[in-house]
């Protein structure tokens, strides 16, 4: 379950509570896609703003819209009971795997983080994707940490930050990271910008911003990655080079995502949680003009 394209959808909200139709429309869309995996409730998801109650809701929903489509669910919570709480939610929802970040106000130690980790491998019987964003947790794992994880039993993915952009350099650091990890655990890469370049280096997954929203363009570029055609992977991603600048310009990918979605109808104006604004009104435009230059409304 743990390669090809992991699409990460919103969960649109519309006067401070889940928008469920928005929500199930992404994840109908996605199915139609026929994305390999479906990860609700990870960042982009707004798993952090979201209460237990809403998590739940969330969980099941796309559980029973993804069609048979594997759904990982993200349970990273503040508390490690807060964290088995929401593994057992999603558990109940029918979820094939969890998604699990660091979260913290206190800095975390090494020690902290892999004793989460332990909790969770021990009380749930899901496989656990390991997420690394150091950019959103202000957690970064050391190579040591990732094997120490993933010798857990359980464990069965680690989702990394974007690789070296040098092509050989890439290949070295995931020469490192599968030395360190036990043979069976996945490798799926993150930071939409750099998803094909990791893929061509021989990441097994991508774990997609973007496929959450715009599934057909982030499957082309994972089909041609996967099936032995990285230029041609390689070739769409610089297509999108204009999409990724916003990315960067607007200061990550949530923003620039919620604003596609809002400007293709898929999820209501407003729908991120506050207090994040989302982007203005001049900003909007030129996420529209991108798009609609692209040609990514197809």
């Amino acid at each position: 379950m743990f390669t090809g394209l992991s699409a990460f959808p919103l969960t649109p909200l519309a006067n401070d509570a889940v928008d469920e139709a928005a929500f199930v429309r992404l994840v109908e869309r996605l199915v139609e896609a026929n994305v390999d995996s479906i990860t609700a409730l990870g960042s982009t998801g707004s798993y952090a703003y979201l209460s237990s109650q809403e998590r739940s809701r969330v969980a099941r929903l796309a559980v029973e819209y993804a069609a048979g489509t594997p759904v990982f669910v993200g349970v990273g919570a503040l508390r490690t009971s807060q964290v088995l709480a929401n593994a057992e939610q999603a558990e109940q929802a029918g979820a094939a795997g969890l998604l699990l970040a660091p979260m913290t106000y206190q800095p975390l130690t090494d020690d902290d983080v892999y004793e989460l980790f332990r909790a969770v491998s021990e009380n749930s019987p899901l496989p656990v994707i390991v997420y690394d964003n150091p950019g959103t947790t202000h957690f970064s794992f050391s190579t040591e940490l990732y094997g120490r994880i993933a010798a857990l039993p359980g464990v069965a993915s680690i989702k990394i930050p974007a690789l070296p952009a040098d092509p050989e350099q890439a290949r070295a650091r995931l020469r490192n990271l599968r030395a360190a990890l036990p043979g069976g655990v996945s490798i799926g890469v993150s930071g939409d910008a750099a998803a094909a370049a990791g893929l061509a280096a021989g990441c097994d997954a991508w774990y997609s911003v973007i496929g959450g929203t715009l599934p057909a363009v982030a499957l082309r570029i994972t089909r041609a990655a996967l099936h032995g055609r990285p230029a041609e992977a390689l070739a769409e991603s610089e297509r999108l080079a204009p999409l990724w600048r916003l990315f960067a310009e607007f200061g990550g990918s949530i923003r620039v995502v919620a604003a596609i979605a809002e400007h293709l109808g898929l999820a209501p104006q407003a729908s991120l949680p506050l207090p994040i604004l989302g982007l203005t009104g001049r900003e909007r435009a030129l996420v529209a003009a991108v798009v609609d230059e692209l040609g990514l409304a197809d």
